[in-house]
């Protein structure tokens, strides 16, 4: 569904709409809200509903109402909880939550109330952050589904920012919705099956994007790779007929003093090769490319707001398949760096084919910092869960930047322990390091394995395995499929990037 987004600082008396969102405080009422300047015909029914406790402005609830006021016939009520506990990630899950519901209010053009009160409660620009809300809740992906039942369904909804108090503006409105957009991008190709989304498609994907916003894109095929010396990520591809790809986006600035580079896992369905995985649950080894899909999201959004830094995006595409010259458990294969490496277990293809993309993109670039994102290990999901990313960093100062970006974007991040010792079990025995350690700590071990490629260049890797697909109960994310995580995060940290000295 497109959303349209228009903007308006008229009084809403005076306002055409087929319904109106009101976000609503606990237990605060109309006027605690910010909203008892409304019409009197506009809010009657809802004052009964929380006169009567039906509706009370609790997190995660919403209410459709029918209004009396004849230019404004519907009223969706948004609980945003109680005041003192209101941020700019707890508007963005209610906007999302009333996204979620904008198909049923069959209604072309929709509205929502921006308030001072609201304002006063979040660290980012209100108007962005209910855009971003709306957009992503509003998500389906229904590529796949036969068009003759959705014919019934609205293909666009246009919606208007009500701003009597001029408290957002329209580039806050465009920004959240490029936020989205690029993030919902991310949502589409982690979504998409294996058989139509093949390395070569991450490839032309970046393509696009780089056409569109004026970034530089060169993809290195498997020829110059083998040239280059990247037998780590080769030796993933070998079981595969679709070749690897690594895509390199450069974008530019005129004023830039920094570079960083965005280095993306771009599995796009990891069989687990040799090691072959149970089957059980193997379809969702799709979602293996959903750190690229991230690093593409992110590299569309800085293409169009423009920031004052060099950005190189980094996807290192291949497949994971176990066909007759597949890479096999006891192969030691040499990296791009030179070091050599014992592969133990072929479903530890991540780490893999990220230290060939990490340490080339440090020769070649010399970036300032590096960021990866990778769905890397099941041990992520043991420890944190589906709510937190995994993080492990070899600088302080890089961290506490990943750390605030995390915060402002909600796709939140948990920095786990990097210890010598834990780097102890990846010493090879026939070689410099072996691809897996031996007993648990498996997501810090994975991590650790990446430093080996990073050099002394300021880093922080982020597992998102348990983030990237499948999170329920957060407003804005649907409940099954890919979520776009990371997109935000990096959006943020980059639109607000402090100089690494």
């Amino acid at each position: 569904m497109k959303l349209t987004i228009e903007y308006s600082n008229n009084p809403i008396s005076n306002q055409k709409l087929d319904a109106i969102i009101l976000f609503i405080f606990e237990d605060s009422g109309l006027k605690g809200s910010g909203l008892n300047s409304l019409p009197t015909s506009l809010k009657k029914n809802l004052n009964t509903s929380l006169k009567l406790k039906v509706f009370t402005g609790k997190k995660d609830y919403c209410q459709q109402l029918f209004s009396g006021h004849a230019n404004i016939p519907q009223i969706l009520a948004v609980g945003v909880g109680k005041k003192s506990e209101m941020n700019s990630e707890t508007l963005r899950r209610a906007a999302g939550k009333a996204g979620i519901m904008l198909t049923s209010l069959k209604a072309k053009k929709i509205g929502f109330a921006v308030t001072s009160h609201l304002q006063n409660t979040s660290e980012t620009d209100v108007g962005q952050v209910i855009i971003e809300g709306l957009a992503l809740g509003s998500y389906k992906f229904n590529q796949y589904k036969e068009s003759h039942n959705e014919k019934s369904k609205l293909e666009s909804i246009k919606i208007q920012c009500c701003d009597p108090e001029n408290i957002t503006s329209k580039i806050a409105l465009k920004i959240g919705k490029i936020r989205a957009d690029g993030t919902n991008l991310a949502r589409n190709l982690g979504n998409t099956p294996a058989n139509d989304l093949k390395p070569k498609d991450l490839a032309f994907a970046a393509k696009n994007i780089a056409k569109q916003h004026k970034i530089d894109c060169t993809i290195l095929e498997e020829k110059q790779m083998k040239k280059l010396g990247m037998e780590m990520l080769l030796g993933v591809s070998r079981g595969s007929r679709e070749p690897a790809k690594l895509i390199l986006m450069e974008y530019f600035h005129q004023k830039a003093k920094q570079t960083v580079a965005l280095v993306g896992k771009g599995v796009t369905f990891d069989s687990g090769g040799i090691s072959l995985k149970p089957g059980k649950n193997m379809d969702e080894m799709k979602f293996d490319m959903c750190g690229a899909a991230a690093v593409l999201g992110a590299m569309k959004i800085i293409g169009q707001l423009n920031p004052q830094i060099n950005v190189i995006g980094v996807i290192a595409a291949t497949e994971n398949l176990p066909g007759g010259d597949a890479q096999r458990p006891g192969d030691i294969v040499t990296a791009y760096n030179g070091k050599r490496v014992e592969i133990l277990n072929t479903d530890a293809e991540g780490r893999l084919i990220l230290g060939d993309a990490l340490s080339y993109v440090v020769k070649e670039f010399k970036p300032n910092a590096v960021i990866d994102l990778a769905t890397l290990t099941g041990a992520c999901i043991t420890a944190l869960g589906h709510y937190a990313s995994g993080a492990i960093t070899n600088n302080d100062a890089l961290m506490g930047q990943v750390r605030k970006a995390s915060k402002l974007s909600g796709d939140r991040v948990w920095q786990l322990p990097s210890y010598p010792e834990y780097g102890e079990s990846i010493k090879g025995k026939y070689g410099d390091l072996q691809n897996i350690g031996v007993g648990d700590s498996g997501t810090i071990i994975g991590g650790m394995f990446l430093e080996h490629f990073v050099d002394k260049t300021p880093w922080v890797h982020l597992d998102i395995a348990g983030t990237a697909w499948n999170v329920k109960h957060i407003g804005y994310q649907p409940n099954s499929g890919a979520t776009g995580v990371g997109v935000k995060l990096l959006a943020d940290l980059i639109q607000n990037w402090e100089p690494i000295k």
